[in-house]
């Protein structure tokens, strides 16, 4: 179905009828809208300069329409002397060079009739990007050495196909290691048969690089992790992993390299590993860990710093001597990212991070002691200006014993002992969490008079291996009952009107959503983002390796991928569905919702399918994007209106 191209433009400047923002005009706090989403502001920490008393952060918005905004900021350690900085277009800073008076990063710049990415350096008072590389297919990522004299960039050291725009030959991407001179002279190709590389990080001196590389997804029904070290007189295997893996840096003053991989066959590495720098047998140094460590990375003073996502908060640990342990959370609320650090040999120790929380926009803080301080304020008048409700972690118990944990976020005016229309909203990956920060999609539901609960269901991270690994070859089952346990729970707190439950996901919840309808009668309205509808055809076909879910091959018995495909259980179907679904999505193929779409509707189900052109896995241009939200308050207010009657 073709969305008309006025609404299209109106998205984001129009307040919805049929009653659900009835606050909207009063000079009052308003609930928050697709409006206020899209102008949202938030800052994220980059880099730090080499004295340690300059950061450079980022500046993210939206608009009415097109993609999402960047601002280049500095400020002071200190939180003073904030400023925009003027930078070129199409010019993405990566951090800070040698000297400090300049920035590396990328640049966007035509070649042979394509616009491709090269290494650059800007200077920060203004002036042209000085371009540095001049590879045919362009660069991914770009690192400064610890002394500042090259830059690695990871790079695929193809030529482009002279017939690329009569075809695309269908093959795995390639990437490789170039290493450049400070002034772009010298560049070359360090180990050109290392070519599925995925991180990569510089030794303590300067001379190798760590190389993590992972099997591509065409030609591997298995996902393999290789480690080596790489220098200019070629690679060095430590070792094999065989598992998947991510995250890699120096540890222990160069003796060890530490990565993150898992012995889950889900896939998601989750646990902290070590290997000797000369060569040994990887060791799990956290067998124990009772959350998820999701990233990783090294400071200049040798200093490993893990993103360790404990239950829906995320904390940075530090791991010294084999060892992980707490070191930086922000109450309330998560540390975002890894933190950034000057890049440079010999710089002072000075760490940086990103914080968020419920009442709080992502923005930039720097360590104090053990303590974290805000330095930055983006977002917050505009968060000032919303009637929300409160949002808050609850813990439940499912039928089956499983100990279970969400977000609930309440309407603005919230009463409590009042029923209210309700939506579960189960996560995507699925091997992911959702984070007690703001959320968007939970506060614009909300904002229509909705109780919204965000279940982390068994596959989410932050809870062990144990729980991440119990959702392989039981997405259908499992996860689905940990969800449902959700809308019991909430119910039974008396939050949830039995009469008025609604179930919305992306992705991974959009499966979650498609495949619930199949389920269960109980919900009265249901949307369903991006969702896997056939898992026999997704798995192949999706860009990214999707064994987690099972590894088992398909010819000689289908019925492990049909038994959890919604597709199979169209004729089940009773509560009206709504899917949205980018058109260029690569990660989801958008005939997985189309294959539904049709079933349904050729069984004279209520259905409605809304696609997006050119957007990939989730809508990058506002106007699409608010359109979503336009189409989800739409189909709630049809088929479960927040309030009886309306």
């Amino acid at each position: 179905m073709r969305v008309k191209r006025d609404r299209i433009a109106a998205a984001c400047v129009l307040v919805l009828s049929f009653g659900l923002f009835r606050a909207a005009f009063a000079a009052e706090k308003h609930p928050f809208r697709a409006e206020d989403w899209a102008a949202l502001r938030d800052a994220t920490a980059v880099a730090v300069a080499p004295d340690g008393e300059t950061i450079l952060y980022r500046v993210d918005f939206g608009g009415e329409k097109g993609p999402t905004h960047h601002e280049w900021r500095l400020i002071a350690s200190n939180g003073s002397n904030p400023r925009k900085l003027t930078l070129p277009e199409h010019f993405t800073p990566a951090g800070f060079t040698k000297e400090g008076t300049a920035l590396y990063g990328s640049f966007e710049k035509e070649k042979e009739k394509e616009k491709v990415e090269q290494l650059a350096i800007v200077p920060i008072a203004g002036g042209d990007p000085k371009p540095l590389t001049s590879l045919p297919r362009g660069i991914h990522a770009s690192l400064i050495s610890p002394d500042g004299s090259r830059f690695v960039v990871l790079a695929d050291p193809r030529p482009p196909d002279p017939l690329a725009e009569l075809h695309t030959v269908v093959e795995n991407d390639e990437t490789s290691l170039y290493v450049v001179n400070a002034d772009g002279t010298a560049g070359a190709w360090w180990c050109p048969a290392l070519h599925d590389i995925t991180d990569i990080a510089w030794s303590p001196d300067g001379s190798s690089i760590a190389v993590l590389s992972q099997t591509p997804k065409i030609g591997h029904h298995d996902v393999h992790a290789m480690i080596d070290v790489c220098s200019v007189s070629g690679a060095q295997r430590l070792a094999e992993v065989a598992n998947a893996a991510s995250g890699i840096a120096w540890a222990n003053r160069g003796a060890e390299i530490a990565f993150l991989s898992t012995t889950t066959e889900v896939l998601t590495p989750d646990h902290v590993w070590t290997i000797p720098a000369a060569g040994g047998t990887p060791v799990d140094r956290t067998p124990d860990l009772s959350g998820s460590a999701t990233s990783l990375a090294a400071d200049p003073h040798g200093s490993v710093w893990v993103v360790v996502e404990r239950g829906v908060q995320r904390e940075i640990d530090s791991f010294q001597n084999d060892t992980l342990a707490p070191a930086f959370r922000w109450p309330g609320g998560v540390v975002a990212a890894a933190p950034v650090f000057p890049q440079l040999a010999g710089a002072p120790d000075h760490l940086v991070f990103t914080i968020a929380d419920p009442e709080r926009m992502s923005n930039v803080a720097v360590a104090e002691g053990s303590e974290l301080k805000a330095i930055t304020q983006e977002g917050q008048d505009q968060i000032s200006q919303f009637a929300l409700g409160p949002r808050r972690v609850v813990h439940w118990t499912s039928k089956e014993g499983i100990a279970l944990e969400g977000i609930a976020t309440f309407p603005p005016g919230y009463i409590e002992g009042r029923r209210y229309a309700f939506l579960v909203l189960p996560h995507g990956g699925p091997e992911g969490n959702d984070l007690l920060s703001f959320d968007s999609f939970a506060s614009l539901i909300a904002g229509m008079g909705y109780v919204v609960l965000q279940p982390q269901y068994r596959g989410s991270t932050g809870y062990g291996s144990a729980f991440l690994n119990a959702i392989y070859q039981h997405f259908g089952d499992r996860a689905f009952r940990d969800v449902d346990s959700a809308t019991d729970f909430a119910v039974a707190q008396g939050w949830a009107d039995p009469q008025r439950l609604a179930i919305y996901g992306w992705s991974a919840g959009g499966f979650m959503t498609s495949w619930t309808v199949t389920q269960t009668k109980r919900y009265r309205a249901a949307i369903e983002g991006a969702g896997v509808t056939d898992w026999l055809s997704f798995i192949p076909t999706s860009d990214l390796p999707q064994v987690d879910y099972d590894q088992r091959w398909p010819e000689r018995n289908s019925e492990p991928f049909l038994k959890f495909s919604a597709i199979m259980y169209a004729d089940q179907v009773s509560t009206p569905l709504l899917i949205l679904h980018g058109a260029a999505d690569i990660r989801v193929p958008a005939f997985q919702g189309r294959e539904f779409y049709v079933f349904l509707a050729e069984r004279g189900k209520t259905v409605r399918m809304v696609t997006y052109p050119g957007s990939p896995h989730f809508p990058g241009l506002w106007e699409q994007r608010c359109d979503v939200f336009h189409e989800i308050a739409a189909w709630l207010e049809r088929y479960n209106p927040p309030a009886p009657g309306n």
